[in-house]
């Protein structure tokens, strides 16, 4: 990624360009992503293929305005980190189910950052939908206040880190760094295995200044301080619009779950 690039990418989250790759930056930068690129899987149910390839993630993010999910989100901001002087390492994680049952490897892909200032490391991650506003301290096993909630991560008898949010385990982080195709099988699994909850399932979801924006298939939620949530099923001719309107994202056409039977 270029320096026209990197503008561009940062004009579209909507971020001045850091002085330094320090700590302060890298949480500023994971907020403004957070907060304007959405965790979506729209791509499986529009017959758009998925490129694990860091133009093709960027030109999704930027050039077309759309968001994506673990994979495309977490690979084009570690693009975008690197080329503002971060050091960044691609980690595979496997996500707990109900009942603690893990996802496959390379279920998810989180960020491990280092800093000019000498920090961290940091676990960031703009790619799991509801999860931290900020990065973690990725050696601290204390608890960590976020304004999403209290997080902690533990170290395995294996050596992997366990991130559980109040308490409850959310995924298991390998601390092996990997490059962008080592995640490419996994990728290409989720995007069609009728086992697969992404093939199942259709979600737009992005944080707000007051909660969170969710589109899961026509049911429109959104929640904000405190208990206060409002949610309604949209019309036919209101699912084009709710895009446009809560997420920036314009679509020909209705992306529908297929059968997967």
């Amino acid at each position: 990624m270029d320096s026209s690039q990197a503008d561009a990418y940062l004009r579209r989250i909507g971020a001045a360009r850091p002085t330094a790759a320090d700590a302060d930056a890298l949480r500023t930068l994971q907020l403004r992503h957070l907060l304007t690129v959405p965790f979506e899987n729209l791509s499986i149910h529009l017959g758009e293929d998925v490129v694990l390839e860091e133009a093709a993630l960027v030109e999704k993010i930027v050039g077309a305005r759309r968001g994506g999910f673990c994979y495309e989100l977490n690979g084009a901001f570690a693009a975008l980190l690197r080329s503002l002087g971060f050091g960044v390492d691609l980690l595979a994680a496997r996500v707990f189910a109900e009942g603690g049952l893990l996802g496959p490897p390379f279920d998810h892909m989180a960020l491990r950052v280092t800093t000019a200032d000498g920090t961290g490391p940091w676990l960031a991650d703009v790619g799991f939908g509801r999860h931290t506003h900020h990065p973690l301290a990725y050696r601290s096993r204390a608890e960590q206040h976020d304004p999403g909630g209290v997080f902690r991560i533990t170290e395995t008898a294996e050596g992997d880190l366990d991130v559980s949010r109040g308490g409850e385990a959310v995924y298991r982080v390998e601390q092996r760094p990997h490059v962008l195709g080592d995640f490419e099988p996994t990728c290409w699994w989720q995007c069609t295995s009728p086992a697969s909850h992404f093939r199942k399932s259709l979600v737009c979801s992005k944080l707000t200044e007051a909660g969170r924006v969710t589109l899961s298939g026509r049911r429109l939620v959104l929640t904000g301080g405190g208990d206060r949530r409002e949610e309604r099923k949209l019309g036919d001719g209101e699912i084009l619009a709710a895009y446009r309107e809560h997420f920036g994202i314009t679509l020909d056409r209705e992306p529908v779950v297929a059968p997967t039977g």
